[in-house]
């Protein structure tokens, strides 16, 4: 399972939490529906500790979805959480709830508890969950280090 976010600059206009293989077919069908020229991945990093099959999968993975996204005439880019952490929160020693917090001190509108509001009056976040968070951080990084403002 993965998640993905098409954001229209910050804002998150469409994010699943999908099976692998449905995400791999459909890269092609969100490329072209939302005009992607650029992508970023979250990338693995080494940190000096053992690691175990599922990493290994993690990583086939992320060549995968590379390949599929560059077949597709899109740029690639590797974003590494410890970046991510950095760029929201000031340093790396934070967990994954302080991020979610920085993103929704930084994005919310009115729900400053959760930042997705309710059915009648929905926030930025209305709808994301589990690893989604981590994907619109991905995409977070991603536009600060680029530099665009919107």
């Amino acid at each position: 399972m993965s998640a993905y976010v098409v954001g229209d600059g910050y804002t998150p206009i469409a994010f699943a939490k999908i099976d692998n293989n449905e995400l791999l077919a459909l890269i092609p069908t969100l490329i072209e529906k939302y005009a992607i020229e650029e992508s970023a991945i979250e990338m693995i990093a080494s940190y000096g500790k053992g690691v175990g099959r599922e990493v290994f999968e993690t990583c086939v993975w992320i060549g995968r979805f590379h390949e599929a996204i560059l077949r597709c005439s899109a740029k690639v880019a590797h974003i590494y959480r410890k970046d991510v952490k950095m760029d929201l929160c000031g340093k790396t020693k934070v967990k994954d709830a302080d991020i979610r917090k920085a993103l929704i001190a930084r994005f919310a509108k009115h729900d400053f508890i959760n930042g997705k509001g309710n059915k009648e009056n929905p926030d930025i976040f209305r709808g994301v969950h589990s690893d989604i968070w981590a994907a619109i951080s991905v995409l977070t990084c991603y536009i600060d280090k680029r530099g665009d403002t919107d």
